[in-house]
């Protein structure tokens, strides 16, 4: 039984990605219990009916068809994601409308949109509402998928191409024109009730994506730029210029993809802009020269290289090219896709037909030809160019041998001509074979390379095989093999690649180190963060620096948006935890999780559990005295990032709570840890006094320069303070001690020092118009004295005032006696 068919006919075809994912087949769908689809994301809803649907297994392998197709019950908590949004209209429907009957036009209108929900579902989007002739699909909710971009823009093309080869009464061929755009939304508001009840989105994206539509030429696609940049070369693109488009403020940049581009993988497709120097990987590439060195005389070796997303595989197999560019030996690359991996053959094929370069115009006559000069290469028989040609499901023209075998011998005969092909190569001179992301692999290609491992030993031939470390290898251990695991750089190398990236541009230190800190030795992350940093302010670049660059350019880049979404929605009940965890910190207590989760127990420790297994938490110690740290503090933003507004400051107002309440030592010991969930809870006054406390503790400790950070984080809180007495005096003691700090860490004469300065005398000077003079009655001195050096009257007079203050309570001009 096919999983995704089934899942299509019961209406909860968007889930099969996570079937997929976690290995669920039809052999372990009657085992599936309401907590296993719990533990999947599984809202009730689709929960129920799915049980219901496994019950009706019981006698017979295929559940009642749905009566329509509708999308499955859907999440109620909204959140805030990056969105691809689709829009896709069928041309023509209205004069089709005043010709046809309507029951006819029904029949037309039901077999689009069955169409859509096919190709949409089958890329991992979500159909999210039906408007009479227009279908809304959303890829990135409920569940986002890596490349949700890329998706989407498949299920585009393959809309344009399986609309018009509808079968209908229509009289011609049905066209459609579909626009998409990315972009933040908020998602997940229910609207309506019953059947009319639809999810929310609200954002400019899914506007945009409509407005794009409009402009779409009959059986075209047009994108954003916002799309565009996730895409790289992945597809060929015409650039259509820009539009002015209604509702869009400014105009827009247009694109139309085309068809999958020739980029030879989606490592260079997606770095157009060029690869950055190697760093960090001196050791591992000189592994794989040695393994190469042992290949050329005749001792074939395998190396499979694995290590999680963007560790720098795909990087150190292209410097290895590098390495060996201008030596004579044969080079095979095998790129799987995670869109492909129930395609018999997918990485094989894509080799062969960039061997032969076959491209999209040729006719099949002209593709044979490509294909016999390259097989001529290796002497391959008719019949096994007949079975390559049926491989790459090309017409025999009656040049081949006729193929009259049974299915399943012509499969085996198919693997053992690829096989023969690899040793008819080796024979001529040194071959180089490169795997990517085996980890999606589908089960027939991963035959092939079962049996090319085994083959390999005595041929001139190396093969790498690279994969994310969930991939199990089955050739681990044996004599010719070798395992090499990426680990993540430390941080110099890191610092090394934000230094080259950005060039002549000067970081600030601060800036630097931050994107060190959050990005973990991961150099995808590294490149990333740095280029949103750098593109953060194009449109000034040319009259300022990158220095000026705001910290909200520090936030999660678009490009790792939809990976580190996807980790995160592959979790089920266990996101919310790891949303509350983020809140808290990169590192928290099992404890204050408890206390501020409030789960049972059980359901706390299956979501840790769960946290931990897949990676993105790490644990030490045993609960209830475990601690956890967030494995990458981008993970640990793109979840804290998905909390909306209100949501997001009640929990931190209640992790302020359950620290002052349960963990006062903590609170007393660190009080900017209470001061930052004080300032995010919007509990402004509380957070000021806080973070004044906290600059306190660091000026008395000498820890100047987080005395700087935290007295300006105070003073930016009084700032939107009512003002009053008692707070101006709290303000400009702060003030006096953020002066004092400045001196020490910028020097007298510094600007900072200096506005410091000015600000303190500024602010006494108010007070003593109000006459409210400091409390410290020294203050006003030290302030002059550090902003500027007074003269002996004014030390006098400063001196005389205070004594004066310290023997007379200070009193209005009305209430002086004379005398004074």
């Amino acid at each position: 039984m096919d999983i995704d068919s089934w899942l299509r006919g019961i209406g909860l075809e968007q889930y099969a990605q996570a079937f997929r994912d976690d290995a669920i087949d039809a052999d372990v769908l009657r085992d599936l219990t309401d907590a296993h689809l719990r533990e999947l994301g599984l809202p009730l809803g689709a929960r129920l009916r799915l049980l219901r649907a496994v019950a009706a297994l019981g006698t017979s392998e295929q559940p009642p068809a749905a009566l329509e197709i509708t999308p499955t019950a859907p999440r109620t908590d909204a959140e805030r994601r990056q969105l691809t949004v689709m829009f896709v209209d069928l041309v023509g429907s209205t004069a089709l409308s005043a010709r046809l009957d309507p029951e006819d036009m029904r029949e037309i209108v039901g077999a689009y949109h069955r169409s859509c929900v096919e190709q949409i579902t089958k890329a991992g989007g979500f159909v999210a509402k039906y408007m009479g002739d227009g279908v809304l699909a959303y890829f990135g909710y409920p569940r986002a998928h890596e490349h949700d971009a890329e998706r989407a823009v498949l299920a585009a093309l393959a809309l344009v191409e399986a609309v018009p080869k509808l079968s209908t009464m229509a009289g011609s061929p049905l066209q459609v024109r579909i626009g998409i755009a990315t972009g933040l939304v908020v998602v997940g508001d229910l609207i309506g009730t019953g059947a009319s009840q639809e999810q929310a989105v609200v954002g400019d994206t899914p506007n945009l994506a409509a407005r794009l539509q409009g402009i779409a030429e009959p059986n075209m696609v047009v994108i954003a730029e916002g799309t565009r940049r996730l895409l790289g070369n992945l597809f060929e693109l015409e650039d259509l210029g820009t539009k002015n488009l209604k509702g869009i403020g400014g105009p827009v940049r247009a694109w139309a993809p085309l068809r999958a581009s020739s980029a030879e993988g989606r490592f260079e497709a997606l770095h157009t802009a060029g690869l950055t120097a190697l760093v960090g990987r001196e050791e591992e590439l000189e592994l794989l020269l040695r393994r190469w060195s042992r290949a050329k005389r005749g001792e074939g070796t395998v190396v499979l290289l694995s290590g999680e997303a963007g560790i720098g595989k795909s990087r150190l197999t292209a410097a290895l090219l590098e390495r060996l560019f201008g030596e004579l030996h044969t080079r095979l690359r095998y790129f799987c896709s995670p869109q492909h991996t129930d395609s018999a053959f997918y990485p094989i094929i894509g080799q062969m037909e960039r061997a032969a370069r076959l491209v999209h115009d040729d006719k099949p006559p002209a593709k044979l030809d490509k294909l016999d000069a390259v097989l001529a290469q290796t002497s391959t028989s008719t019949e096994d160019a007949a079975l390559l040609a049926e491989m790459l499901l090309l017409p025999n023209d009656g040049r081949y041998t006729a193929l009259d075998s049974a299915p399943e011998q012509r499969r085996q005969r198919t693997l053992e001509a690829l096989t023969s092909q690899l040793a008819g190569l080796a024979r001529r001179q040194p071959v180089l074979m490169i795997f990517e992301d085996a980890h999606w692999v589908d089960p027939t290609s991963l035959e092939v390379l079962g049996r090319i491992v085994d083959r390999i030993k005595t041929l001139q031939a190396l093969l790498i095989v690279t994969s994310r470390p969930e991939f199990n290898a089955p050739w681990v251990g044996q004599s010719h093999v070798t395992s090499l695991t990426l680990n993540r750089l430390g941080e110099r190398d890191a610092a090394a690649i934000i230094a080259r990236l950005a060039g002549n541009k000067a970081l600030p230190a601060d800036v630097l180190a931050e994107i060190v800190e959050r990005t973990d030795g991961i150099p995808l992350f590294v490149e990333e963060m740095t280029k949103a940093v750098l593109e953060a302010d194009s449109e000034g670049a040319a009259r300022r620096t990158v220095a000026a660059v705001p910290s909200s350019a520090l936030a999660v880049p678009a490009s790792l948006h939809a990976s580190l979404m996807a980790r995160l929605d592959r979790l089920g009940p266990a996101k919310e935890v790891a949303q509350v965890g983020s809140a808290i910190g990169r590192e928290f207590s099992h404890a204050l999780l408890a206390l501020v989760a409030r789960k049972s127990e059980a359901e706390l420790g299956s979501a840790l559990d769960r946290l931990v297994q897949t990676g993105l938490l790490f644990r030490q110690g045993v609960p209830p005295q475990a601690s956890y740290l967030f494995k990458h503090a981008l993970v640990q933003d793109a979840a804290y990032g998905t909390l909306l507004r209100a949501p997001r400051r009640a929990l931190h107002a209640r992790i302020a709570e359950t620290l002052e309440r349960q963990f006062a030592e903590i609170a007393e010991r660190q009080p900017e840890l209470l001061a930052r969930h004080c300032s995010e809870a919007g509990l402004i006054e509380k957070a000021a006094g806080l973070w004044g406390k906290a600059g306190q503790q660091s000026l008395e400790r000498s820890a100047l320069i987080e005395a700087v950070e935290q007295l300006t984080r105070a003073l930016g809180q009084f700032a939107v303070l009512p003002a009053t007495s008692e707070l101006r005096r709290e303000e400009i003691k702060l003030q006096a001690a953020l002066l004092n700090a400045r001196m020490h860490t910028k020097g007298y004469a510094a600007p900072e020092t200096m506005a410091a300065g000015e600000r303190a005398r500024s602010l006494i000077e108010t007070a003593e118009a109000l006459e409210e003079p400091p409390e410290d009655p020294l203050l006003k001195f030290s302030v002059l004295y550090g902003f500027g050096l007074p003269t002996k009257r004014t030390v006098t007079a400063i001196l005389f005032a205070s004594l004066r203050r310290s023997f007379w309570h200070p009193r209005t001009s009305k209430e002086r006696p004379p005398h004074e």
